[in-house]
């Protein structure tokens, strides 16, 4: 019997979800494991709107109690608004980017991307990552009203993904633009 549930247990990663059966679930209270349906057990870790979470993006198990305090999700307090932070972000770095990771260490091929082509013209990149602040990423979009990331900032202005940038730089018309930013830098560091 043990053996059957624990196999179908692990269906629940398998292409063809049986969460119609039922599993041996751990107790969250340290007594003995429950036979419990596996469907109620998946929406219970789920990080959808239905698994019972209200919804929070940044954990999967935010409405379980038996969750450390240290792993319970956080909210940033900041002394001004993001939509601020997000406007003082692009008007004092000539390009701006707001990325998945670090210029660094981009974790998305589109945010790896802009930034090889940003560094081919030796500009100083502003950047900040959304991943590691949602309301962040969701102020960023309202600002630009663009729904991708990277977004890219350039002079102050919107000017798109990496798609547009790798577009711009194969017409030739990123490094007009750009050419302003490299002098000044140039002149800054002699």
């Amino acid at each position: 019997m043990l053996r059957r549930l624990l196999r179908s247990s692990l269906t629940l990663a398998a292409p063809s979800l049986r969460l119609q059966e039922n599993i041996l679930a751990p107790s969250l209270d340290g007594k003995q494991a429950a036979v419990v349906p596996a469907i109620n057990w998946f929406m219970k870790y789920s990080s959808s709107p239905a698994g019972g979470d209200s919804g929070s993006p940044g954990s999967r198990v935010a409405a379980d109690s038996a969750t450390h305090e240290d792993f319970q999700p956080t909210v940033k307090s900041y002394g001004f608004s993001l939509d601020d932070i997000v406007h003082q972000d692009v008007k004092e770095n000539p390009v701006m980017i707001y990325m998945k990771g670090v210029p660094d260490a981009p974790r998305c091929g589109f945010s790896a991307l802009a930034v090889k082509v940003l560094q081919q013209y030796g500009v100083p990149i502003g950047a900040r990552d959304i991943l590691s602040d949602l309301q962040l990423k969701e102020s960023v979009k309202n600002y630009s009203k663009w729904p991708t990331f990277p977004q890219i900032f350039i002079n102050g202005e919107f000017v798109g993904g990496s798609d547009i940038i790798l577009s711009m730089h194969q017409k030739g018309e990123l490094k007009d633009l750009l050419a302003g930013i490299s002098s000044e830098r140039k002149e800054a560091d002699a």
